[in-house]
């Protein structure tokens, strides 16, 4: 199937193992992996980058198949979770990089067309999440304050 606003299809991506079994050469308990989970969430990193780290320096291939939970599920437990949710946040931070890009390139419409896109998918997010409960019925994006929410 193809992308939303281009014909390109794109395949590539990081694939999750095959098994859902723990692997023979784990050596971390599903409470070890918890207790890394929230040590790292305080130090304000992200469901996101929690997994990668897990990966990358643990060597722990699939959160869900040691504690039979996934992380952000782990992290909303401990009470740990974010109000936003992550890609909701990571599109308002390209909505607002590409709104201070077109406030110095005022004739740049390929950054207009951009911004367009970056809102439609902000306000398609919003929608989703007021109807499963994770944000607020009242909560509104507004690009102008949208800027609050920069790192």
């Amino acid at each position: 199937m193809a992308r939303r606003y281009s014909g390109k299809r794109g395949k590539a991506g990081s694939k999750k193992p095959l098994k859902k079994t723990i692997p023979s050469w784990m050596r971390y308990s599903s409470n070890e992996v918890e207790m890394l989970i929230k040590k790292m969430a305080k130090d304000g990193k992200t469901a996101s980058e929690i997994g990668m780290m897990l990966r990358d320096k643990y060597g722990i291939p699939d959160v869900n198949a040691i504690c039979r939970k996934s992380i952000t599920s782990i992290l909303e437990e401990a009470k740990l979770l974010p109000e936003l949710p992550e890609d909701l946040m990571a599109m308002i931070r390209k909505a607002v990089t590409v709104r201070k890009h077109l406030e110095a390139n005022k004739h740049d419409m390929t950054a207009r067309r951009g911004i367009e896109l970056a809102e439609s998918k902000v306000k398609r997010l919003v929608k989703y999440y007021k109807k499963t409960g994770k944000l607020a019925s009242g909560w509104k994006y507004d690009p102008e304050k949208a800027g609050f929410f920069m790192k």
